[in-house]
């Protein structure tokens, strides 16, 4: 049997772990109080807990129906937070799995992301052999969805107007210091844009970065915020937000677009739309169950 370890970033399940969910992700390093209270807060703005869990293992779930083999089997496994990647392999080992293959449910690569998570993979010192999967950003079931996903969203607009709705594809930013390593990332986010814009025909679009945190360095932009004061001060009416850096809903979703750019909208006089998440769209599980059995065809595994 082949294992699947599903990995996403983790999040909180409730607001008591908002805190220690907080020192993970900075490496142990202790937060500041009042920003344990605003994340805190926006927590109980979106419900009081992250979905991302049980959105991933539903992804886990949808992708072991596609796969359609009692080949493999799917794990899921977080970054930051419980079940952690460790955790996950080390059940792997006890049901007797030698062989998996890890899929970050993230489509682009950077050193910074996807790649930390396969440093988590080593730091586990498993012996389980893995194959990796490091990138789906142009895989044309992920773009299929996409784009019927934008579709969608525009029928929420005027049918007279609907061609001129701008659309603003994000994407999570990182610290611009990537750039200095040649990171794949920028590029691949651009190749995604330009493959839907393809598929889906003329529609006036652009590009921001979203969800930068607040350091002592300067982050990838431009920014959604600024995208839509310059969207707003042209005059322009609509706008249509893809978030195409993430396919689940969690915090980066709930609060910074549904919220915070809602609120900053609102206040512009703009009719802010955002996209539907992908989730466990069969379009993209296909893709995912060819990939993961490609990786496991060029490992030798099959």
């Amino acid at each position: 049997m082949i294992g699947v370890l599903v990995m996403a970033y983790g999040g909180p399940n409730n607001l008591d772990e908002v805190e220690p969910y907080l020192l993970d992700v900075r490496g142990h390093r202790p937060t500041a109080p009042e920003i344990v209270r605003e994340v805190r807060e926006r927590y109980q703005l979106i419900g009081g807990r992250s979905p991302i869990l049980e959105q991933t293992q539903a992804q886990a779930d949808a992708l072991q129906a596609a796969l359609g083999s009692d080949m493999f089997k799917t794990f899921v496994g977080m970054r930051h937070w419980h079940p952690y990647i460790k955790d996950t392999l080390a059940q792997l080992r006890a049901q007797g799995i030698e062989r998996a293959i890890g899929l970050v449910m993230a489509p682009h690569y950077s050193r910074m992301s996807i790649g930390a998570y396969y440093k988590k993979i080593e730091e586990a010192q498993s012996p389980i052999t893995m194959g990796r999967i490091e990138r789906w950003h142009l895989l044309p079931g992920y773009l299929e969805g996409l784009v019927d996903r934008v579709k969608d969203a525009l029928q929420k607009f005027p049918a007279d107007m609907r061609a001129e709705v701008p659309i603003i594809f994000s994407a999570h930013s990182l610290p611009e210091r990537i750039l200095s390593w040649n990171d794949p990332y920028p590029d691949e986010l651009q190749a995604t844009v330009a493959a839907v814009m393809e598929r889906l025909g003329p529609q006036p679009h652009e590009f921001a970065y979203q969800s930068a945190a607040i350091s002592n360095e300067p982050w990838l932009g431009p920014d959604v915020g600024a995208a839509l004061d310059r969207l707003a001060k042209d005059g322009q009416p609509h706008a249509l937000i893809a978030p195409i850096g993430f396919v689940v809903e969690h915090v980066e979703i709930l609060y910074d677009i549904d919220i915070v750019y809602q609120q900053q909208a609102s206040k512009l006089g703009l009719h802010l739309e955002r996209i539907e998440m992908l989730g466990s769209a069969s379009a993209v599980m296909n893709g995912l169950a060819g990939l993961v059995r490609q990786t496991a065809q060029e490992a030798g595994w099959l």
